[in-house]
């Protein structure tokens, strides 16, 4: 005895009308094809300076020529966690991405069964000495197909995709984060050593001030306010060191972090060698060329990201359109059947079936419309959002350049008054020691040197820090590459790439 309970498909003719159906797939298509919004952004930022030295996007922070920061920074994108984290999301939203691709694809599954029954010998209607107890064993191929005639799954796998590319952007953003707090770490590292040795250097010369100021005094040359004017310098410059090693160590253990070390860094281990520099001024600040283009803005991460994201909201409107109209599926199975297993395979024990269905919402309660209207809400916030963070860019990199700008002038000023300074702080010593000056102008002009000395450092960091900022604002760099940005914008875009 044959039992037939099941459903997939076989037979040529349920094949046959399979392959139609899939040849009619793809006739339409609900919703608005995504258009980029135009945006009113100048054409070229107002602030232009001397012409860009060669640069890589990629490894644009190599341009300040320190071998130092270069193996952090590589260190730091080996082992940062922040960085590790976001790899993972682009890996989630590739499968994601791979999951709606496989919706748009027929189900195929492969079944075997083996039963036995016993039926009732009350209510059978067998003739007599039929046996009540049968066997049945089944080998079938099972194949469930939902016809995409209006879209909606291609829509909707265009909105993983659009994910994907923008998962992959908040990686590279996450990636350029990482790079710049590291730069931004080792250069304020540099500037407060920088300041801390001009404090030892201070503490070390106002000492040997006091020394000798305590023996004029011993000699009765000077009098107690001037021994205790110096001692009060001494101390006020005294103070400045404590205040430095604190900062300097919360730095080296932000940069730890930073770094994914365990144990925190040391920046005294990046200057072993006593050829090696210590200050700002070793570090060659790249130069940014004249005219920089606005188009630059559309490389930048976040605003690629945001553009996606909207590609992704604007499809959704058409996969929620595409819920208002009948789903046709198709269902069917092709294998064998028998009631023993050694004859599951023999002439004869062919079974198929083939089934299509149409479903068609009538009433659900408006959730339809609110899905539809929800899309489209979320489509005009994702146009929010995008136009937002192209504005935000655009005020980044012209605040970026305008600071840029203004700390050079600044740090070239006060470099000016350093050396002004030192000259009269020199003067006004050899003044005093010749009687000619009171102690009070000789202690008043190696104080203000002091002030401006830690200043001109300060300039040189914000000078420093002002470029990072710009690097970061036009997302990596200036150099135009857009081969490489169409490889990786591919490569992300493939659902199955390999991690």
């Amino acid at each position: 005895m044959k039992r037939v309970r099941t459903a997939g498909v076989g037979g040529a003719a349920a094949f046959l009308a399979v392959a139609a159906a899939l040849a009619l797939t793809g006739c339409i298509t609900m919703g608005p094809d995504y258009e980029r919004p135009e945006l009113p952004v100048p054409e070229a930022y107002s602030e232009v300076s001397i012409p860009a030295a060669e640069a890589g996007m990629d490894e644009w922070w190599k341009l300040y020529g320190d071998p130092r920061l270069d193996a952090l920074v590589d260190e730091a994108l080996a082992a940062n966690q922040s960085l590790a984290a976001a790899v993972a999301r682009v890996d989630e939203a590739r499968a994601f991405a791979g999951l709606a691709r496989a919706d748009q694809l027929p189900q195929i599954v492969a079944g075997a069964s083996g039963a036995r029954d016993k039926f009732s010998g009350a209510t059978a209607a067998f003739p007599p000495g039929f046996s009540l107890e049968r066997d049945t064993y089944r080998a079938s191929v099972n194949l469930a197909y939902e016809l995409d005639f209006w879209g909606r799954y291609r829509r909707l796998s265009e909105a993983a995709r659009a994910e994907l590319l923008a998962t992959e952007e908040g990686r590279r953003n996450v990636r350029l984060a990482v790079i710049a707090e590291t730069v931004d770490s080792w250069f304020d590292i540099l500037s407060t050593r920088e300041q801390l040795a001009i404090s030892h250097a201070t503490v070390g010369s106002r000492g040997e001030s006091v020394r000798l100021q305590r023996l004029r005094f011993d000699a009765g040359s000077i009098s107690e306010f001037d021994l205790a004017r110096a001692e009060a310098e001494l101390a006020g410059s005294e103070a400045t060191v404590p205040i430095g090693e604190r900062v300097l160590r919360q730095t080296e253990d932000r940069l730890g972090v930073i770094l994914g070390r365990m144990g925190g860094f040391d920046s005294s281990e990046a200057f072993a060698a006593p050829s090696d520099p210590a200050v700002l001024d070793a570090v060659r600040a790249p130069d940014v060329p004249v005219g920089l283009p606005s188009e630059l803005l559309t490389r930048r991460p976040d605003v690629v990201a945001a553009e996606q994201r909207l590609v992704a909201a604007n499809a959704r409107i058409g996969a929620a359109r595409a819920a208002f109209f009948p789903s046709i599926a198709l269902t069917g199975y092709s294998g064998s059947e028998s009631d023993e297993l050694s004859g599951l395979f023999k002439s004869g024990s062919g079974v198929w079936g083939f089934a299509a269905g149409l479903l068609q919402p009538i009433f659900q309660g408006g959730r339809l419309r609110r899905d539809f209207e929800i899309a489209e809400a979320r489509e005009r916030q994702a146009l929010a959002d995008y136009t937002g963070t192209v504005q935000s860019a655009f005020a980044e990199v012209e605040d970026a350049l305008v600071a840029r700008s203004t700390g050079a002038t600044e740090r070239a000023a006060l470099g000016r008054r350093v050396e002004a300074l030192s000259r009269a702080s020199r003067l006004a010593r050899l003044r005093y020691e010749a009687g000619d000056a009171s102690y009070i102008e000789a202690l008043d002009a190696e104080r203000d040197l002091f002030i401006v000395q830690l200043a001109f450092v300060s300039a040189r960091r914000g000078e420093l820090g002002a470029s990072v900022t710009l690097f970061k604002a036009l997302g990596g760099g200036w150099e135009e590459s857009p081969a490489a940005g169409e490889d990786a914008t591919a490569s992300a875009a493939s659902p199955e790439a390999a991690p």
